[in-house]
């Protein structure tokens, strides 16, 4: 649905913004909560469809919830939201496939792996196997490393099937999404949000600005929140966490996967990236990535230069890699809350009682554990709203 500008004062009880998958599954999650069920809900978009930026463009691994530091949002999100996403895959038949994950360590890194391993139980995961390297040899024939974590909870998905069935679930139950409409504006009087919008038309290059009212606003703009909580009246700088934007590069790997697994090996110095690390697709297809670069710019181009730094990390656990068959895919940017070189941040969920704006949830940071995350997400964030009511 396009919103019409001809009927400027429509009212919804619910007004989400940001139609990637963690607004998605809060849609879904308020369309099948006896709270809202039969309330007005609308999901606005800025493009053209559904998930098309961040959680289009991300590895599509289910996490089991390793890294994250204890009793952190991501680390509690993760490992709940990992169950109920693999309850709503199999309830729903999402393509996934659970095919684990070895982390792994080079000659040094022992002590590394150790504390992951740590970490994890802290995290309550507690499937994590430690591997030999006599054991890795026979389990992955291609692979080059001392030791590894076997996560057998690990898995990918098809993330654009379950962002449809998401969206699909909640028009059923009652969504409205609104495409290629961004949110200009926010106004808070007598308890409801006054929404200024700018609707981009098909037909016309002339955009119509639509005007409606709602109860609650929740702010899952992803990339855009930030920008959007500036524009909320009654919102405080200080209470805006600032973003930094973190672009990651893509390469797929022509020829034979030769990993039956995801190969990661230890993460990036504060957690800023998981490492280059082996993935794949429901095809089989395997690809290389992301890296970690910090930007201004939001630019999804992809530097082929960087095809021998790539070579280089994949060589300490593939060593038969051959930079010619690393072929660009795609890239995608993490709207990360810390900064080069500063401790990994959590993710930021603001109830009312932040803004003292009744009836505003504000989510930023959402990258990953995210996509893992987003139906535990979806939970908090209805709790968050009950308590409003």
């Amino acid at each position: 649905m396009i919103l019409d500008a001809k009927h400027p004062m429509d009212r919804f009880h619910i007004c989400i913004t940001g139609a990637g998958v963690v607004g998605l599954a809060i849609a879904y999650q308020l369309s099948q909560s006896p709270a809202y069920r039969n309330r007005s809900i609308v999901i606005l978009d800025t493009e053209d469809t559904f998930g098309t930026v961040t959680s289009s463009r991300n590895s599509e691994v289910i996490h089991a919830g390793i890294y994250y530091a204890e009793n952190s949002l991501k680390a509690k999100l993760c490992v709940k939201g990992k169950g109920l996403l693999y309850d709503f895959l199999r309830r729903h038949k999402v393509p996934f496939k659970q095919i684990g994950k070895l982390i792994v360590s080079k000659k040094g890194e022992d002590s590394s792996l150790a504390q992951i391993l740590n970490n994890a139980i802290k995290n309550k995961v507690t499937d994590l196997q430690l591997l030999k390297r006599s054991q890795l040899k026979e389990l992955e024939p291609a692979l080059s490393a001392e030791n590894a974590l076997h996560s057998p909870s690990t898995g990918i998905l098809d993330s654009h099937r379950y962002m449809e069935t998401l969206l699909v679930l909640a028009q059923k139950g009652g969504v409205i999404f609104a495409p290629r409409t961004q949110v200009e504006q926010v106004s808070v009087n007598s308890s409801q949000f006054n929404v200024t919008a700018r609707v981009e038309q098909t037909s016309s290059h002339d955009p119509l600005f639509y005007e409606f009212s709602c109860d609650k606003f929740i702010n899952s703009a992803g990339l855009g929140a930030q920008d959007l909580a500036h524009n909320i009246a009654g919102v405080h700088s200080n209470q805006i966490p600032p973003l930094h934007p973190c672009k990651g590069d893509y390469f797929s790997y022509s020829g034979k996967n030769p990993f039956k697994h995801l190969i990661y090996p230890i993460p990036e110095k504060n957690h800023t990236g998981l490492g280059i690390h082996s993935t794949s697709d429901m095809s089989n297809q395997l690809r290389f990535g992301p890296d970690t670069e910090y930007i201004d710019d939001f630019n999804y181009s992809i530097n082929e230069s960087k095809r021998e730094l790539f070579a280089s990390a994949i060589k300490s656990y593939f060593p038969e890699v051959e930079s010619h068959r690393l072929i660009p895919a795609y890239s995608g940017i993490r709207p990360k809350l810390n900064g080069p070189g500063k401790e990994a941040s959590d993710f930021i969920i603001q109830g009312p009682d932040v803004s003292n704006i009744d009836g505003l949830i504000q989510l930023f940071g959402m990258e990953s554990p995210a996509l893992t995350a987003s139906l535990a997400i979806a939970e908090y964030v209805e709790r968050l709203l009950i308590g409003t009511q």
